[in-house]
C-alpha cells in the first residue's frame, strides 16, 4: 500500500480563507467605528476651541477700544467735522481698536465694523471687517454726514459666528459724575464711551454636547474723553 501524501484539501483551504475574511472584515468594521468616533470628537473640539476663540477675540477687540475721533464725508467730495469713532446699534458696532484680529496687538489700530447679517439658509451671523487706521480722515470712506453706512459683507470678511437664532448689541450707560453704570441701551452715539458691550447671541440648532455661543459682556475700562490728545504736548 502506497502511504498517505499530507497535505490540505480544497475544503479546508476555503474554510480557512473565509476565517480569515470574516476576521479582517471585524477588524475592519471596528477601526471605520473608531475613526468615525475620533473624526466626532476632533470636530466637538474644534467647535469647542472656536467658541472659546470666538469669545477671547471679542473681549480684546472690544476691551481694547480706542477714545479718538474721526472726519466723515459730506457727500459732495469733502470732509465733514470730526465725530466719535464709537458708534453701535443693535445690529452694528463701529470702533476704532489696538487689538486687529490679523495682528494681534503688534500692528497698527484698526476700524473694526461688526455686522449681524443673514445667514445661509436660516439664522443670522455676525461678521467682522477690518481697516487700516492712520488718522481720523481714515474713517471718511465708512461715514458721510455724520451718519455711519451700512456695513456690507466683503470676501476679506470675517465669519466671527454662523447659524445663530439671534446676535444683537447692548450698551451700558455710564450715570455722569459717579462710578456706577446705568441701564443697558440698544443705541449708541454718545460721545463717551459706554461702560461696557454685551453681545447677545444664541445657536439656531442647540447641541448640548457642545458648547454654546453665549453671552458676552465687555468692560471697558477707559474714562479718558474722546478725542483728547494722547500726549501732553498741545
Amino acid at each position: 500500500m502506497k502511504p498517505r501524501e499530507a497535505g490540505v484539501t480544497l475544503v479546508e483551504l476555503m474554510i480557512a480563507v473565509t476565517l480569515v475574511a470574516a476576521l479582517s472584515a471585524g477588524m475592519l468594521m471596528a477601526m471605520r467605528t473608531s475613526l468615525i468616533t475620533v473624526e466626532k470628537v476632533d470636530a466637538r473640539l474644534d467647535l469647542n476651541r472656536r467658541v472659546m476663540s470666538v469669545e477671547q477675540i471679542l473681549l480684546r477687540q472690544i476691551g481694547g477700544v480706542m477714545p479718538v475721533v474721526g472726519n466723515c464725508a459730506n457727500g459732495t467730495g469733502g470732509i465733514g467735522p470730526l465725530i466719535p469713532a464709537f458708534n453701535g446699534t443693535p445690529e452694528t458696532l463701529h470702533l476704532i481698536s489696538s487689538y486687529s484680529l490679523a495682528e494681534g496687538s503688534r500692528g497698527y489700530p484698526r476700524i473694526l465694523e461688526f455686522q449681524v447679517i443673514p445667514a445661509d439658509g436660516a439664522g443670522v451671523r455676525l461678521i467682522l471687517n477690518e481697516y487700516l487706521y492712520t488718522g481720523p480722515l481714515s474713517m471718511a470712506p465708512q461715514c458721510v454726514n455724520n451718519v455711519f453706512l451700512p456695513v456690507q459683507a466683503r470676501s476679506q470678511s470675517f465669519v466671527m459666528a454662523d447659524r445663530l437664532a439671534y446676535c444683537r448689541f447692548l450698551y451700558r450707560a455710564r450715570i455722569p459724575d459717579t462710578p456706577l453704570m446705568g441701564p443697558w441701551i440698544p443705541v449708541w452715539n454718545q460721545r463717551d464711551l459706554p461702560g461696557a458691550v454685551r453681545i447677545e447671541m444664541a445657536p439656531l440648532v442647540p447641541d448640548p454636547a457642545s458648547l454654546p455661543l453665549v453671552n458676552v459682556t465687555v468692560p471697558i475700562h477707559i474714562t479718558r474723553d474722546v478725542g483728547a490728545p494722547y500726549s501732553d504736548s498741545p
